[in-house]
């Protein structure tokens, strides 16, 4: 995943003022359209609304179907009509995944035990949702026994897909050059690094690579966490990281 190329694509779409002004109408509508009341809208003719409006179907931005528009009927085959998908689209550079962290908090409060303080909760979905995702790919992958190199060869393309921008410092030694939860990290350090650090830690443990440990080692400009193998030194593994952006 990485730079979001479908949300880049469907940014591009709109570059041009045509389908630029042809999404505003059919957003403002409220309700499905047909190509013939894009034209008119628009002054153009229904052949080039066509072209633009199945552009923007194919860059992700509408949906199409074929039905009679509410209040009208027809004799015949039914026109197609245009809607804009229910998906926000937003991008990012570099990425960021808030999407991520409010569904981890979430199901924190939720799911919050008696005499579980929030924090702690926190970490431990966290951790759940990072051991599931590891299950999830040692079962897809089976790569057997993991030494330390080699789990950080999977740890690396696995978040490579979740925008940690991961680099091979050392054969032993994963550094993450973004996070994804900035700039909610450096305003509430304690708790957003510590649920980074506990999905890291929760993947390494569902992927079975127990020669690698989540550590919590602040840099600026760059996650708060790294993964390391055993034999690598260096970092804090406490719990309170000074986020320095």
């Amino acid at each position: 995943m990485g730079l979001d190329h479908a949300s880049l694509t469907a940014l591009a779409a709109l570059g041009d003022a045509t389908r630029c002004r042809m999404f505003e109408f059919v957003r403002q509508a409220r309700r499905p359209v047909t190509r013939e009341e894009v034209a008119d809208s628009l002054g153009i003719s229904r052949k080039l609304a066509a072209f633009h409006l199945d552009k923007l179907v194919a860059a992700g931005l509408f949906q199409a179907r074929y039905e009679s528009p509410a209040g009208i009927r027809r004799v015949g085959r039914r026109p197609k009509v245009y809607e804009p998908v229910a998906e926000a689209i937003a991008v990012n550079i570099p990425e960021r995944r808030y999407g991520m962290l409010a569904d981890v908090l979430t199901e924190a409060v939720l799911t919050e035990a008696e005499g579980e303080s929030a924090r702690d909760a926190a970490l431990r979905v966290a951790f759940q949702r990072g051991e599931t995702l590891g299950n999830a790919e040692r079962e897809r992958l089976r790569p057997g026994r993991l030494g330390a190199e080699r789990g950080l060869s999977l740890a690396a393309e696995t978040l490579e897909e979740f925008g940690f921008e991961p680099e091979r410092a050392a054969p032993t030694l994963l550094r993450l050059r973004n996070c994804p939860f900035h700039p909610l990290a450096a305003q509430a350090p304690e708790l957003v690094c510590g649920v980074n650090q506990a999905f890291l830690a929760g993947y390494l443990r569902g992927l079975g690579s127990d020669k690698t440990t989540a550590v919590l080692a602040p840099r600026p400009g760059s996650c708060c966490v790294e993964l390391r193998g055993e034999g690598a030194t260096g970092g804090i593994q406490g719990t309170n990281p000074v986020c320095e952006r």
